[in-house]
C-alpha cells in the first residue's frame, strides 16, 4: 500500500497538498485535486484512520457496556443501538462486564479525553449510586437501568408500572392465585421494582399478597424459570397465573407446565417481560410487556451525542414507553 509521500511524488505535488485533498480543503485547484485523487486510486492509498483521530480528537466510536451479551433482551437491544448508531454517525462497540462493578467503572473511565471512545452508554449491574462519585460529570456517559446515578443522564423502563400492568391483565381475566416468578435474593433493583408493581396490582384488585406465590431465581434464564415453576407447583398454593419477570423465565416455566400436563392458558396463564422474538414463536405464543427498545437506543445516543458535542442540558431521567402485548399464553 502506498504512503502519502509516494502519492505526492507520483502526482508531482507536495505532501501537504495530498493532505489537503484527503481532508477536503477547498483551496485546491480543480485539476490538481483531480490528479491527486486519480493517483490515490491508482496507488491504492488509504489515509491513516489513527492520524485522523489524533487530528480531530474524535474517533466516531462509542462503547455500549452491558452486563451480559448472551441474553435475548440485550442482544435485541444491541441491534437497535447499532442501527441507530449509524444514523448518529457513530460506530457502536460492545463490551460485557458480567456485572463486575470494577469492570463497569473501568470501561466508563475509558471515555476520558485521549482514549479510543468518544463516549459510553452503560447498563450497570454491580455499580452502585455511590460509585458515580468516581466518574467525572464532564465525561460523556449515559446510564441505562434502574439504579440512580446523580449528575448523569439516564434512560430506563418504568418497571413498576409495567409489572403492575402485566399483573393487572392476569387479574382482569379472573385469576386470583397469580404468582410472581423472578424475585431475587439478594435484592436486585429491577427485580424488586417489578415485585413492587406486582404487589400494587394485587392491592388494586383487592387480592391479598401471598408469599407462597413468589418464585425466586438466581438469574433471568430459562433453566431458572423451569425450576422456579416446579417449586411453585409443588408449593402449598397452586397458581392459576404467573407473571414472569423476563421472557426467558416464562419460556422455562412453559416447559415445566407442559411436562406436568397443565394447559396454557386454561390451567395456568402466563405473561413475560421484554417481548423477545422467541416468545412470538413459542407454543403457545407468549404474552409480554414490550419495552420500546428503539426509544432506549435512539434517546441514549441523542443524549450521548449532545454530551460529546458540548450541547447537553441538565442531567435528566427519561422513561421508555412500554406496551402490553397479549398473545395466546394469557388470552
Amino acid at each position: 500500500m502506498a504512503t502519502r509521500r509516494e502519492v505526492a511524488e507520483a502526482a508531482n505535488v507536495s505532501v501537504r497538498t495530498v493532505s489537503n485533498v484527503v481532508n477536503g480543503f477547498p483551496s485546491i485547484a480543480p485539476e490538481t485535486r483531480a490528479r491527486v485523487l486519480r493517483t490515490i486510486e491508482e496507488m491504492d492509498y488509504r489515509p491513516s484512520q489513527i492520524a485522523r483521530i489524533l487530528k480531530r480528537g474524535r474517533s466516531g466510536l462509542v462503547a455500549l457496556v452491558l452486563p451480559e451479551l448472551d441474553t435475548p433482551y440485550f442482544a435485541e437491544l444491541t441491534r437497535a443501538f447499532v442501527e441507530f448508531g449509524g444514523e448518529h454517525g457513530f460506530t457502536v462497540i460492545i463490551d460485557q462486564t458480567d456485572g463486575d462493578p470494577q469492570r463497569e467503572l473501568e470501561l466508563i473511565n475509558q471515555s476520558d479525553h485521549g482514549t479510543l471512545f468518544d463516549g459510553v452508554i452503560v447498563s450497570p449491574l454491580g455499580l452502585a449510586a455511590k460509585d458515580a462519585d468516581a466518574i467525572s460529570p464532564e465525561r460523556p456517559v449515559v446510564f441505562l437501568g434502574e439504579e440512580t446515578h446523580p449528575g448523569f443522564d439516564q434512560v430506563r423502563i418504568d418497571n413498576f408500572a409495567a409489572a403492575r400492568d402485566a399483573t393487572a391483565h392476569l387479574l382482569a381475566s379472573g385469576r386470583r392465585r397469580v404468582a410472581a416468578l423472578g424475585a431475587q435474593r439478594p435484592l436486585v433493583r429491577s427485580s424488586s421494582i417489578r415485585l413492587a408493581g406486582y404487589r400494587q396490582a394485587l392491592a388494586d384488585a383487592g387480592v391479598e399478597f401471598d408469599p407462597d406465590l413468589i418464585g425466586y431465581v438466581d438469574e433471568f434464564r430459562r433453566p431458572d424459570g423451569a425450576v422456579a415453576m416446579a417449586r411453585l407447583l409443588d408449593g402449598p398454593v397452586a397458581p392459576d397465573a404467573v407473571f414472569c419477570f423476563a421472557d426467558p423465565l416464562a419460556l422455562g416455566a412453559m416447559r415445566t407446565l407442559h411436562e406436568r400436563g397443565l394447559r396454557i392458558p386454561e390451567d395456568v396463564a402466563l405473561i413475560g417481560f421484554d417481548d423477545i422474538e422467541d416468545g412470538h414463536f413459542s407454543y403457545p405464543t407468549l404474552s409480554s410487556i414490550s419495552p420500546d427498545k428503539s426509544f432506549i437506543a435512539s434517546r441514549s445516543l441523542e443524549l450521548l451525542s449532545a454530551h460529546i458535542n458540548g450541547t447537553a442540558g441538565e442531567p435528566a431521567e427519561y422513561l421508555a414507553p412500554h406496551r402490553l402485548i397479549i398473545r395466546e399464553s394469557s388470552s
